[in-house]
């Protein structure tokens, strides 16, 4: 006895997700985890950051690069500058951070160490809580008190030079780049027009 079997209906495949690995992905990725952990403050200023930064190709261009015409318009440049390209600056800070971060293995195993424990002081707060003496303790408390128990760890694999040469290295390429860019060139072209006839009567 033969037995027909009829199967109809619609089927629908889901859509297919690209996987992307570009930075800005990445960056989405720490926003919105930020977002998630209660963080909108700093979720705010990375998407500012985000969005405020200057093409590197211009950041970059020597052709732009101009002795200040005199020490009383120094000041303002350093200040347009810094106003100009706050977020490429930033990212400069980070990057030589990163740089002693790959240049010192112990410091990158103890900030690796310090992390890890945020990770999962963050699981533990989101599935059972942490308390002391009866009071639940925030995420924010817990990360304070990592840091903490972080410093001396930090200051066994030499953190505290570290970050003196990274500021100090910073504050010298971010002077030294505010100091010789033309921005007037960029933002009010007539001004740089008007420096050079001002130069010429003097």
């Amino acid at each position: 006895m033969d037995t027909e079997i009829t199967i109809s209906g619609d089927m629908q495949t889901p859509p297919l997700k690209h996987n992307t690995t570009d930075g800005s992905d990445f960056l989405q990725f720490s926003q919105l985890q930020l977002n998630k952990l209660g963080y909108p403050q700093i979720y705010t200023w990375l998407a500012q950051r985000k969005n405020s930064i200057k093409p590197w190709s211009l950041f970059l261009n020597t052709h732009y690069i101009r002795s200040p015409p005199s020490i009383t318009r120094l000041s303002k440049r350093i200040a347009k500058n810094i106003a100009y390209f706050q977020s490429n600056y930033f990212f400069v800070f980070i990057g030589l951070f990163i740089y002693c971060l790959i240049t010192s293995p112990l410091l990158l195993l103890a900030v690796i160490a310090s992390l890890g424990t945020c990770y999962k002081v963050s699981k533990w707060h989101a599935n059972e809580g942490v308390s002391i003496l009866g009071h639940k303790l925030s995420l924010a408390q817990l990360y304070t008190l990592v840091a903490i128990c972080s410093l001396p760890l930090f200051l066994l694999v030499g953190a505290g030079g570290v970050l003196f040469w990274v500021l100090g290295a910073s504050w010298f390429l971010i002077t030294l780049h505010a100091t010789f860019f033309n921005i007037d060139a960029i933002i009010c072209p007539g001004e740089e027009e008007l420096d050079k006839l001002i130069v010429e009567e003097v």
